[in-house]
């Protein structure tokens, strides 16, 4: 194994990686690859602001991942990849209003009702990505994982640190609000997650059942007429029925095709 000598070692190349590791600018020592891309009249100033630059978008590229991951999303989703033109009560250019995330700045909700397969979760998770891009603190739940969280929470003696957790949250996703019933003591939580976010940070909602129905999931009713009060406060409500679930749609193109090459193969 071969050792560097002295006269390998460049003292200046050493000094500047040990200024920016305390200065906490990773890209720097790799400002050779900045140099190369100058042309021959750039000045010093060029080189500086080029460098910065790169720094900066680096930076930017971590916070992204790093928000993303913290979202815990439970798989990636884009909104190019989904299909607007299968919703016939949201047009699509409303969904990319809602993509700019104004609604987040605004400090306003998102309720999502449709029937199963409707996109419902690809979409909050679409728009939650969107919202980490933009620097937005996201997090995601089921409503069912949240209400275990927070009973969790209360039996640990944890309560006031997720409290803290999700204070720090500008966008808090609850995602199936739908399939079980909740007692009186997870309606109570969920209700004061859901209130003390009211008019100081975001929330969607994904649900497959309207209003009018929300007492199947809620012992209180006193209670669910005030949560829905709460949550559809200064909201954009969508209707995102559809006529079949997308998932239905996509089992039977992908049997279509699978029979397709089944009788090309025979054919060969």
């Amino acid at each position: 194994m071969s050792v560097a000598t002295p006269a390998e070692i460049n003292p200046i190349k050493e000094s500047i990686k040990l200024y920016a590791k305390q200065l906490r600018t990773p890209t720097f020592p790799n400002y050779e690859q900045v140099v190369r891309q100058l042309s021959p009249g750039d000045g010093y100033d060029k080189f500086l602001c080029e460098l910065m630059k790169v720094e900066v978008l680096q930076r930017q590229d971590a916070g992204q991942r790093r928000r993303i991951k913290k979202a815990r999303f439970p798989f990636m989703k884009t909104l190019d990849e989904f299909d607007c033109n299968r919703l016939e009560h949201v047009s699509e250019s409303f969904i990319w209003e809602l993509a700019a995330c104004d609604f987040i700045k605004a400090r306003q909700n998102v309720v999502m009702i449709g029937n199963p397969g409707s996109g419902k979760t690809h979409l909050s998770i679409a728009l939650g990505m969107r919202a980490c891009y933009d620097g937005f603190n996201v997090r995601f739940y089921t409503a069912v994982n949240l209400a275990n969280e927070l009973a969790e929470a209360i039996h640990f003696h944890r309560v006031s640190k997720m409290e803290k957790h999700l204070a720090k949250v500008d966008l808090l996703i609850i995602d199936e609000l739908s399939y079980l019933t909740f007692n009186r003591y997870q309606s109570e939580m969920l209700f004061q997650v859901i209130s003390e976010r009211s008019e100081r940070s975001s929330i969607i909602i994904t649900t497959n059942l309207e209003f009018s129905k929300w007492t199947d999931l809620f012992e209180n009713e006193i209670m669910v007429a005030a949560l829905i009060d709460r949550v559809t406060f200064r909201s954009h409500i969508l209707n995102m029925n559809v006529k079949e679930s997308y998932r239905l749609e996509q089992t039977f193109l992908d049997s279509a095709k699978k029979t397709t090459n089944d009788e090309k193969k025979n054919l060969d």
